[in-house]
């Protein structure tokens, strides 16, 4: 327990990190909860507790602001999806059809002006429509941008920060990032719109959200899933006006 021998000998911190561990362990359930069942829950905790730590040296005296809570959330999620990479646990096929949607999706929005139907996408790749939905229902989406954000750590920064020795953390955290995020989220289908809310702002279930709009969990997770490829895509091109 390396995340344990860092805090056991200093009370005062010790009862920082208890203090949080409730944080921690809910991030590490929303994020289990999406994951193959392989994943455990208790290394995806651990790695979580490794980026408490991380914050708390920068905020010996945590005040539980919401700019604190907002970037504690983005470090400690940051550390448990870093362990998932170490893992691979998405399959290396997988990865790369996400990926190749994701690019078609940016291309047609860029061509198209808006963003690209079901029918759109499957027809650029070549796909047929079953497929492209099973390539969204398979693809490991819900991470958010981390996943792929780190393999082009460099360019991204350029694109949202002058500092270009920031790491993830500070560009998810930074203003300019969250200026183009909310209006790419502002030019998703109504109903991805509508779903990222209830899941990450309301924090719904998907069996919740599927009772909401009256359609099964499988699809709510497909629509989810392909929200977030379309905003991957949308912050890896840049051209959002």
């Amino acid at each position: 327990m390396i995340a344990q021998r860092a805090w056991d000998q200093d009370p005062h911190r010790s009862a920082q990190v208890a203090r949080y561990v409730p944080l921690v362990q809910r991030i590490a359930q929303r994020l289990r909860a999406r994951l193959p069942a392989n994943v455990d829950l208790g290394d995806l905790i651990q790695a979580g507790l490794i980026g408490l730590l991380d914050v708390l040296e920068q905020y010996p005296e945590p005040d539980d602001s919401e700019s604190f809570m907002r970037y504690a959330t983005l470090r400690i999620r940051g550390s448990m999806l870093d362990e998932l990479r170490e893992q691979d646990w998405l399959p290396r096929r997988a990865r790369a059809k996400e990926q190749q949607v994701s690019r078609t999706m940016a291309q047609l929005e860029q061509e198209l002006g808006r963003p690209p139907s079901d029918q759109e996408v499957a027809r650029a790749l070549g796909w047929d429509l079953d497929d492209y939905q099973k390539t969204i229902a398979d693809s490991g989406g819900q991470l958010m941008y981390l996943e792929d954000l780190a393999t082009d750590n460099d360019a991204f920064v350029g694109q949202y920060l002058r500092d270009h020795g920031a790491d993830i953390s500070e560009v998810l955290g930074s203003v300019e990032f969250d200026r183009y995020l909310q209006a790419a989220i502002a030019r998703l289908p109504e109903r991805e719109q509508l779903v990222l809310s209830l899941y990450y702002r309301e924090e719904l279930t998907l069996r919740e959200i599927g009772d909401v709009l009256e359609v099964t969990e499988s699809r709510v997770s497909q629509i989810l899933r392909q929200a977030v490829l379309r905003l991957r895509a949308a912050m890896h091109a840049g051209a959002i006006t």
